[in-house]
C-alpha cells in the first residue's frame, strides 16, 4: 500500500483534456519520482517535440552535451536517444547526429462527432463477429482485430511461476467452491487500488467475476428486465451489443466524440422523454473510439442518473492502461447514491485466459450475488489467487508501467505510418491509453469489403459497421496495437491503406 499512496500525495491533479493528447506535457510515462535516470531525460525532449517547441528537422544535443548538461553517462544519454527512436520522435544520421522526426503537423485530424439515429434498436450481426474470432490465434495473419494484448507484451512467465507458488498454498490445491463474492485478497487488492482515482471502496463492496462479460452480464440482468431500453455510446463495443441482444433488450445510442466521449446534452433530452432502464458507458478510453469523459462530465452524467434515478453500468476494463501522470478518474468517485455499477478486468492487462473481472454494483450488491448464485455459483480459486498475490507483490505495477511505455510507443507508430501511407482525408482518433484506434476513411470506402479484400492478403481488421445497430460506420474500421511492433506490422499498415487507395481508384 505503500507505494499507492505515495502516488496519490505527490499527483493529486487529474490528466487533462487535449486534442493531441501526445503533444501536452501532461503525457509522461512514469510518475517523474519513479523514472529512471534516461527516462526523465527522454521525457523532457519527448514533451518539447509534442509542444513544438522542437519541430521536425530539428537537430537535437549531442550526446556529450547531453551527458554533461545532466551528469550523466554517455551510456544514459544513448539510452534516452534509443527511447525515442522507439517511438519514431526522432532518428540519427551517421556522422551528424539526432534529428527530430515527428511533425504535428503531419498527424490526421480526429474522426467526426458521431450522429446516430437516437431511436431503440435490436441487434441481429454475428457473422463478422464469428469471423474475426476464427483469426485470433490464426498463424501468418497480421491481426490488427486483437481484443487484448500479444503474450509477448505480458508478463506469462512470471504469472506462471507465481500460480504454481498459488497452488502449493491453497487449500486443496485450490480445488475447493469459492465464496459467491470470490477471494477477499483479491476483493482488498483491488479496493486499495481504487484510491488511485479518488475512490474509498472496502473488499465487501466488490464481487469477483469470470471476466468482465460476466460482470456486464449480471448488472445488466440486475437492473433490466427483456423489453426494457438501454442508452450507450456511438459507436460501442459490439459485445454491448450482443449482451443486450441476448437479454431482449432494445439500445439506444447516442453521439459521441473522440475525445470527451458521450453528448450529454443527448443524453439528457432522451431521459426526459423516454424510459430508460439503465445507462451503460465505458468512461475511460472507450472501445472503439478511444475517448475519456472529462470529470466534469463525469460529474454531471452522475448528477443526471440521481436525478432520474437510472442505474449507471461504468465499463471501466482499460482505465489503468493511461499514458499520462495519473491515472483518470471514474463516475463511481463521484457517486454517493449506489447507482454506479462499476466494472473492470485484469483481462486486459494480465491475462485474457484467467477469465477474472469484477463489479463493485453499489446498492445491486444483493441481486449482483444472488444472479452469480444462480449462473455461476463461484469463481475460480486458483486464478483470483493468483492475480492477488501478483498484486501483492508489487509486480503488476512494475508491469503496467513497461505495458504502458509500449503501447504508447506503438500508437505513435501507428498514427504516424497512417498519416504517411493511407489517403489524405482519413482521420484517426489519438487515444490517451488503451490500444485501440479508431480510422475514419472516406465515405466511398465500404469497409466490410475491405475487410474481405484484407484477409486474403493476410491482414485483419475490426470493420466499424459491427460497433452499432444502424447503418453507419461502413467507412470505419478499428486497430489495434496491442502487439510487438516490427517491420511486418508496419508493412501491413502500408499494404492496407494501398489496399484502400485501390478502392478509391476503382
Amino acid at each position: 500500500m505503500f507505494f499507492i499512496l505515495i502516488k496519490i500525495l505527490k499527483n493529486t491533479e487529474t490528466i487533462t483534456d487535449s486534442v493531441f493528447v501526445y503533444l501536452t506535457s501532461t503525457v509522461l510515462i512514469y510518475i517523474e519520482d519513479t523514472m529512471f535516470i534516461y527516462q526523465k531525460i527522454a521525457s523532457r525532449i519527448e514533451t518539447q517535440i509534442y509542444n513544438g517547441v522542437l519541430k521536425f528537422g530539428d537537430k537535437l544535443p549531442s550526446l556529450r552535451i547531453i551527458q554533461q548538461e545532466h551528469g550523466v553517462s554517455i551510456s544514459t544519454a544513448l539510452q534516452a536517444y534509443y527511447s525515442l527512436e522507439a517511438k519514431s520522435l526522432i532518428t540519427t544520421k551517421p556522422r551528424s547526429g539526432y534529428y527530430v522526426i515527428f511533425s504535428i503537423k503531419n498527424l490526421p485530424k480526429n474522426p467526426v462527432k458521431t450522429s446516430p439515429d437516437e431511436t431503440p434498436s435490436m441487434y441481429s450481426k454475428t457473422d463478422i463477429i464469428i469471423d474475426l474470432y476464427h483469426n485470433l490465434n490464426v498463424k501468418g495473419i497480421i491481426n490488427f482485430s486483437l481484443g487484448a494484448p500479444t503474450k509477448e507484451l505480458l508478463p506469462v512467465a512470471k504469472l506462471s511461476k507465481t500460480m504454481h507458488e498459488t497452488i502449493g498454498k491453497l487449500n486443496a490445491g485450490g480445488t475447493y467452491y469459492e465464496k459467491i463474492e470470490g477471494s477477499e485478497n483479491l476483493r482488498r487488492q483491488i479496493a486499495q487500488r481504487t484510491l488511485l482515482w479518488g475512490g474509498n471502496l472496502q473488499e465487501k463492496d466488490i464481487v469477483i467475476t469470470a471476466g468482465c462479460t460476466q460482470a456486464l452480464s449480471l448488472s445488466l440482468m440486475a437492473v433490466t428486465s427483456p423489453g426494457d431500453t438501454i442508452v450507450v455510446e456511438s459507436p460501442v463495443f459490439f459485445g454491448i451489443l450482443q449482451l443486450a441482444n441476448i437479454l431482449g433488450l432494445k439500445v439506444i445510442e447516442l453521439p459521441t466524440d473522440s475525445i470527451t466521449g458521450m453528448d450529454l446534452e443527448a443524453l439528457k433530452k432522451v431521459v426526459q422523454q423516454q424510459k430508460i432502464s439503465a445507462i451503460l458507458i465505458i468512461s475511460n478510453f472507450n472501445n472503439p473510439l478511444g475517448s475519456v469523459m472529462p470529470d466534469a462530465n463525469k460529474k454531471e452524467i452522475v448528477k443526471i442518473i440521481q436525478e432520474y434515478e437510472i442505474p449507471l453500468i461504468e465499463d471501466d476494463i482499460c482505465g489503468e492502461i493511461y499514458y499520462g501522470k495519473n491515472r483518470p478518474t471514474t463516475c463511481k468517485s463521484f457517486d454517493t447514491s449506489g447507482l454506479v455499477l462499476w466494472v473492470g478486468s485484469f483481462s486486459k492487462t494480465l491475462s485474457g485466459g484467467y477469465r477474472v473481472g469484477w463489479v463493485a454494483p453499489g446498492k445491486f450488491l444483493k441481486e449482483i450475488l444472488r444472479l452469480k448464485l444462480c449462473l455461476s455459483s463461484s469463481s475460480t480459486p486458483i486464478t483470483q489467487e493468483t492475480i492477488a498475490a501478483f498484486l501483492i507483490k508489487g509486480r503488476y505495477d512494475y508491469h503496467l508501467r513497461k505495458l504502458r511505455n509500449t503501447l504508447q510507443a506503438n500508437s505513435i507508430q501507428y498514427i504516424t505510418t497512417i498519416a504517411a501511407n493511407f489517403p489524405e482525408d482519413t482521420r484517426v482518433s489519438k487515444p490517451q491509453g488503451s490500444f485501440l484506434l479508431w480510422v475514419e476513411l472516406n465515405s466511398k470506402i465500404d469497409c466490410n469489403l475491405l475487410f474481405e479484400k484484407a484477409k486474403n492478403k493476410g491482414i485483419v481488421f475490426t470493420p466499424g459497421s459491427i460497433f452499432t445497430l444502424q447503418e453507419q460506420y461502413k467507412n470505419c474500421l478499428r486497430l489495434s496495437y496491442a502487439i510487438v511492433w516490427s517491420s511486418e506490422i508496419k508493412s501491413g499498415l502500408i499494404q492496407l491503406g494501398n489496399l484502400i487507395k485501390e478502392e478509391l481508384e476503382d
